[in-house]
């Protein structure tokens, strides 16, 4: 359908009817950068309220992160929370004007299909509880964005994608990264060969993880360590610089601490190989301070650092410095969703995606227990 068809429809459609529309998209390519048609998307916005956003669960990223940058977001708004701490629910309802009848419990959150003012349910919760709560919210008829990683296993990611076609709405991964000007010109970087072919890719994040009693340091709900979350930064880098999907992983784990990384990894070294040839060296750790994504090529190179973090993103090329624009991850992340849905386009970060990275960790994941280089299936 052509953008104008597109635009002709869905401006004499009623917002519901469009919203309702609007999951029938296939899925499309998510490395290929899409330029948000926001001209298209303000004239929808001209009969049609901002898409509201209910948040599930409200720890650090969502009141640190994800809702001061609502209040930056032109497409999109808070309008909703789902909390199982009545005092966070109390604290939320005065801060962001949030009706009664739009805070939810974890019992009480499939009475959301209901309520009309809630378009899109943002999944916070810790990784275990991704594929449940996502699923949940799919059924309840709302478009999901969940954080990364999509889930603890590739089973639970393939659920959750049949769970979004079934019924016909968008799931999107928390790749805020994907939604930055400098991930993305290294992404074309990859795909154009700007500095030629790439050879090889050095990927690394890491910091020193603080209170041992955190659920991050819990198996039962984070599936993992480092790895899960914020070796998944790298891992990313390594693929989106690449332009490839690696088929091998050779990995080894190491711990300083193993009473406070009882249950989960604290250092992992993985490499990638992939079928053009090229090989990522990768690492993460919540035992260090490591963040930097370079790329070797054949007529020159370049580097981010700091690149994984909320905050500003520097880039270096052999060519000169990445002079590009900065901005609010979050804020650029779910206003793009948003567009998505009001102009029936596919996000950039699918489900598929988030399949993709678990694929790979399980494979890494495989490697450190055999001590042998894995084939990524």
């Amino acid at each position: 359908m052509k953008n104008t068809e597109i635009f002709s429809i869905t401006h004499k459609a009623s917002r519901r009817s469009f919203l309702q529309s609007a999951g029938t998209m296939a899925l499309g390519a998510s490395f290929l950068p899409w330029l948000a048609e926001s001209s298209q998307a303000e004239n929808l916005l001209q009969d049609n309220k901002p898409l509201g956003i209910a948040l599930v669960g409200l720890g650090y990223y969502s009141a640190y992160q994800l809702a001061p940058a609502l209040k930056q977001t032109k497409f999109c708004k808070l309008t909703g929370i789902v909390t199982g701490t009545p005092s966070k629910a109390t604290e939320w309802e005065k801060k962001y004007t949030i009706p009664k009848k739009n805070i939810y419990d974890y019992k009480t959150i499939d009475r959301i299909a209901d309520n009309k003012d809630i378009d899109i349910v943002y999944i916070v919760l810790p990784n275990s509880m991704h594929a449940e709560y996502t699923i949940r919210a799919l059924q309840a008829g709302k478009h999901v964005i969940c954080e990364k990683p999509m889930a603890v296993s590739v089973k639970e990611c393939q659920q959750m994608i049949d769970a979004a076609k079934k019924a016909n709405r968008q799931l999107s991964i928390g790749y805020r990264l994907h939604y930055t000007p400098h991930h993305q010109e290294v992404m074309k970087y990859g795909r154009e060969k700007t500095f030629g072919k790439v050879k090889i890719v050095e990927t690394s994040d890491g910091f020193k993880i603080g209170d041992p009693n955190q659920w991050r340091l819990k198996k039962a709900l984070a599936g993992g360590g480092a790895m899960m979350d914020i070796g998944i930064y790298a891992l990313q880098g390594s693929r989106y610089t690449v332009g490839e999907e690696p088929v091998s992983v050779w990995a080894q784990e190491f711990k300083t601490d193993s009473v406070k990384f009882k249950e989960v990894d604290e250092t992992i070294l993985w490499q990638l190989k992939f079928p053009g040839g090229a090989v990522a060296n990768s690492s993460c750790s919540y035992a260090a301070g490591l963040e930097r994504l370079f790329a070797t090529c054949e007529d020159g190179w370049f580097e981010m650092g700091p690149c994984y973090g909320y905050g500003a993103i520097k880039g270096r090329t052999s060519k000169g410095d990445m002079n590009l624009p900065q901005l609010n991850h979050q804020a650029a992340q779910m206003d793009d969703f948003a567009q998505c849905i009001l102009t029936n386009k596919p996000t950039r970060t699918p489900g598929e995606e988030g399949l993709k990275d678990m694929r790979v960790i399980e494979a890494i994941y495989r490697s450190i227990e055999t001590g042998k280089v894995v084939p990524v299936s």
